[in-house]
């Protein structure tokens, strides 16, 4: 077992996301040299035209909303701890651990910071 565990706001924030993704992050964080927050899981529309309107989302039609088939939410975003929005190194270390946990798992997901014009370090998301 790792070294970190999660939180009770990660746990929160984990409530309603797909349980594919919450084994992904649960796995990550015993992978991971960084400890970590869950920031954000299920959104409203409203906290995403909060977060369109401030430039921090580009979409309105978001993998953080419950999805009509699966019923569940398909994004987290996740910090590293303590969070330093300046230093992009310790995102990188959890998306490593991210991203093995989900090879391990069988699950495949997409880290936001491999999209190559809107960067978002913070944002994970499987694909169903």
């Amino acid at each position: 077992m790792g070294r970190f565990i999660l939180g009770k706001r990660s746990t929160d924030n984990l409530r309603g996301v797909h349980p594919d993704l919450v084994e992904v992050v649960r796995r990550a964080l015993e992978l991971s040299p960084v400890d970590f927050t869950v920031i954000e899981g299920l959104r409203t529309r409203e906290r995403q035209a909060e977060l369109f309107k401030q430039g921090h989302t580009r979409t309105m039609n978001s993998r953080h909303f419950i999805n009509d088939k699966t019923g569940f939410g398909h994004a987290v975003d996740i910090v590293p701890l303590p969070v330093d929005w300046n230093n992009p190194k310790p995102f990188h270390l959890v998306a490593n651990a991210m991203k093995e946990a989900a090879k391990e798992l069988g699950v495949k997901i997409t880290w936001g910071g491999d999209w190559r014009t809107f960067k978002d370090l913070p944002h994970y998301q499987i694909e169903v």
